[in-house]
C-alpha cells in the first residue's frame, strides 16, 4: 500500500520515491504526495523525475482493491523502472486551489449544519466551481446568505486547521460530524478549532484564512436535495472578476448602473412581449388577407379548392398560420411551403375530407430523405432547399389532384 504523504503535510509539494511497479502508463511508488480522485476532490497533476527525464503526472487514481496510489504519466522512458528511484513535484498552484475548495466545502457544510441542521450528503469538486448536496427540501435565499456570511466569518478569524487521527469509537465521542461508512482502524480528521471535525483523506490548508474567502454562486433541486453551488479562494476572486465585468457590459448596453442590470433586462422581456404579441396580431391580419387572396385564385377540384403556394421569405410558424385560415374558410387543400434559414412545408385540409396529409407528407419527405409527420388533416416536415420545397409542393399537388379526381 502507497504510504500517502499529504495525510500528514497538504503543503508538500516535492518528495523522493522508490518505483514499487509500472503497467502501461501507471506507476506505482512506495510513497507519494500525489492525491488520489476521491471524496469528491479530484487528482493532482505535477511531475515525476528520474535520470534526467522528467515525465508528466496526468492523473492520480487509486487501486482500491491494494491501496495504491496509481500516478498516469505521458511518456514514460526506460528510467521508470521497479527499484529506481525518482523525484515528485506536485503542480503547487492546483494543490492550492483544492486545498481553498475543500477547506472552504468543510466550513460551509458545518455552517449549514451548525445554523439549519442541514447535513451534507455529497461534495463535488469541478473545474469552475464546487457543489455540496444538503439533506433538505429547500433554502432560502436568507440562509443561504447567513451560511455564507458565517463561514467567511471562520474564514477571516484564521482558525487552526489540524489533521488528527483517531479510531471510529474515538471519533464518534468526540463528535465527529460525519463518520465514513467502510470499517477502518484508524480514520483522519480534519479539524477546523472549535467549529467543526469531520473524517476525511483529502489536502487541505493549515488555517481558515488560506481559505481566502468563499461565495455561494447558486442552487438548484436535485434527487437528494438541494445543491449549493461555490468557490472558495483565487477561484472566488476570478469568477467575482468575471460576473463584475459581465454585469458592467450589460449594464453599459443598457446605459445604466450594474445595480439596475436586472430591473432593465425585466424591462426589456416586458417590452419584447408586447412586441410579440403586436406582432402576432399583425402576421394573422397578413395571413388571413392571403388566405383570402389565395382562396378567389385556387383552382377547384370535386366541390373543394386546392390552395398550393411557395413563399420564399417566409417561415414555418406563418405557413402554419395560413394553412389554418384557408382550412377554416370552406372546403379546401391547403399546400404551402416557405424558404428562409429553415425551408418547411406544410400540408392541411378543412377536417372531414378524404385524403390523408400525414400519410402525404410521409411520403413526401421520404422522397426528399427529410423528417416530417402530422395527422390527417395537417402535418409538417421538412426540405433540403427552396428548389426541393417548390419541386415537393408539385408532387403533392398532382397527388391531392389524382385523389380528387377518383373521388368525384
Amino acid at each position: 500500500m502507497t504510504e500517502r504523504l499529504y495525510y500528514t503535510d497538504s503543503f508538500l509539494s516535492e518528495f523522493e520515491a522508490r518505483v514499487d511497479a509500472v503497467s502501461n502508463d501507471a506507476v506505482t511508488l512506495n510513497r507519494s504526495a500525489f492525491y488520489p480522485t476521491s471524496g469528491g476532490q479530484v487528482f493532482d497533476t505535477g511531475w515525476l523525475e528520474a535520470d534526467s527525464a522528467r515525465m508528466r503526472v496526468k492523473e492520480v487514481v487509486e487501486d482500491e482493491q491494494t491501496g495504491d496510489v496509481l500516478h498516469i504519466v505521458e511518456g514514460r522512458g526506460p528510467a521508470l523502472r521497479p527499484g529506481s528511484v525518482v523525484r515528485g513535484l506536485i503542480d503547487a498552484e492546483r494543490r492550492l486551489d483544492h486545498m481553498q475548495q475543500h477547506s472552504g466545502q468543510h466550513v460551509l457544510s458545518a455552517a449549514f449544519e451548525r445554523l439549519y441542521s442541514f447535513a451534507t450528503v455529497s461534495f463535488h469538486m469541478g473545474e469552475e466551481s464546487c457543489t455540496i448536496d444538503l439533506a433538505t427540501d429547500a433554502v432560502t435565499a436568507k440562509q443561504l446568505e447567513a451560511a455564507e456570511m458565517l463561514a467567511n466569518q471562520i474564514i477571516a478569524e484564521d482558525r487552526p486547521v489540524e489533521i488528527r487521527f483517531a479510531t471510529p469509537d474515538e471519533a464518534r465521542a468526540m463528535g465527529v460530524r460525519k463518520i465514513p461508512p467502510a470499517e477502518r482502524d484508524k480514520l483522519r480528521l480534519i479539524d477546523v478549532r472549535d467549529f467543526d471535525l469531520n473524517a476525511c483523506g483529502g489536502t487541505h490548508v493549515r488555517s481558515t484564512g488560506q481559505i481566502g474567502g468563499l461565495l455561494v454562486r447558486k442552487t438548484e433541486k436535485v434527487k437528494q436535495g438541494v445543491r449549493v453551488e461555490f468557490v472558495c479562494g483565487r477561484r472566488a476572486v476570478r469568477i467575482a472578476r468575471r460576473d463584475f465585468e459581465t454585469l458592467t457590459e450589460a449594464a453599459a448596453v443598457f446605459s445604466t448602473h450594474i445595480w439596475e442590470v436586472p430591473q432593465q433586462v425585466r424591462k426589456s422581456l416586458d417590452e419584447i412581449k408586447v412586441a410579440q404579441k403586436a406582432q402576432h396580431r399583425l402576421l394573422e391580419e397578413v395571413a388571413e388577407l392571403q388566405a383570402q387572396r389565395m382562396l378567389q385564385t385556387a383552382e377547384e377540384r370535386g366541390g373543394r379548392k386546392i390552395a398550393v403556394q411557395f413563399f420564399p421569405d417566409r417561415d414555418l410558424n406563418f405557413i402554419k398560420m395560413l394553412a389554418q385560415k384557408l382550412t377554416k374558410s370552406g372546403t379546401v387543400v391547403a399546400l404551402l411551403a416557405c424558404g428562409g434559414a429553415q425551408p418547411s412545408l406544410v400540408f392541411a385540409q378543412t377536417a372531414g375530407l378524404a385524403n390523408d396529409m400525414g400519410a402525404l407528407m410521409k411520403q413526401t419527405v421520404q422522397q426528399l430523405g427529410t423528417r416530417g409527420g402530422g395527422n390527417r388533416d395537417m402535418a409538417q416536415g421538412g426540405v433540403l432547399d427552396a428548389a426541393s420545397a417548390e419541386k415537393a409542393l408539385g408532387q403533392a399537388a398532382s397527388v391531392i389532384g389524382l385523389t380528387n379526381d377518383a373521388s368525384t
